[in-house]
């Protein structure tokens, strides 16, 4: 059985980027090299993460930390899942500013995860992005993005494109000098040529729109 490791060569990322993509690469030496991300190489708690991801959904960096620091405050701790979440009711969590959705969301992964339905970090090291995609996408208020930005930012892992990201079909965009945004389908068809360092590719194309269109870089669940 395949083992993934987590993270990649970021070196021979863009060398590869660079050679299969002649605009992706004028791009990599105007914007300069993305190094390794840190988080690689440290350990996660995958419920700890989506719950934070749950919590992060649709609010500013700011806002959703405040509430994230109020829920650690109300467990009388920092790490959540299903053991310090199940010390809080429903009406303490809304006192936190949790809405109600999200509330029902963190009680489903709560019970997901007791009922051993979401991979640790150990079995997640032999599954592959998809299989991981198909474990995480029934908890309640998890979707394909959620997953694929852990996947990235967490696990490292080098070839996941987010077709259904604005930032990422902007940078492809303005990459390619289009009218339009890509499709996600186009997106995906486009980015075939990036593989297997399409989780590269994505971060340049966000920081292409960043350049662009920002004075600052995008919020990210999972930044």
């Amino acid at each position: 059985m395949p083992r993934y490791r987590r993270g990649y060569d970021t070196v021979e990322a863009d060398a590869w980027l660079a050679r299969r993509d002649r605009r992706l690469g004028a791009w990599i030496r105007r914007l300069g090299p993305i190094g390794s991300d840190p988080r690689w190489r440290r350990s996660f708690d995958p419920v700890d993460a989506l719950a934070r991801a749950i919590l992060f959904q649709q609010l500013s960096g700011k806002a959703a930390s405040t509430i994230v620091g109020r829920v650690e405050t109300a467990i009388g701790g920092t790490r959540l899942h299903a053991d310090t979440l199940g010390r809080i009711d429903d009406a303490a969590l809304r006192a936190c500013g949790v809405s109600g959705n999200k509330a029902l969301a963190l009680r489903d992964l709560s019970a997901r995860e007791a009922r051993e339905e979401i991979p640790d970090l150990r079995r997640m090291s032999v599954m592959d992005a998809d299989a991981i995609v198909a474990a995480l996408v029934p908890i309640r208020g998890i979707g394909r993005w959620t997953v694929e930005m852990m996947l990235m930012f967490r696990l490292g892992r080098p070839d996941v494109l987010p077709v259904d990201d604005l930032g990422v079909r902007k940078g492809a965009q303005l990459l390619d000098s289009a009218e339009a945004m890509p499709t996600p389908r186009e997106l995906a068809t486009r980015g075939e040529a990036w593989g297997p360092f399409r989780t590269h590719a994505a971060l340049y194309l966000w920081r292409i729109a960043d350049s662009v269109t920002a004075a600052s870089p995008t919020n990210r669940s999972q930044e």
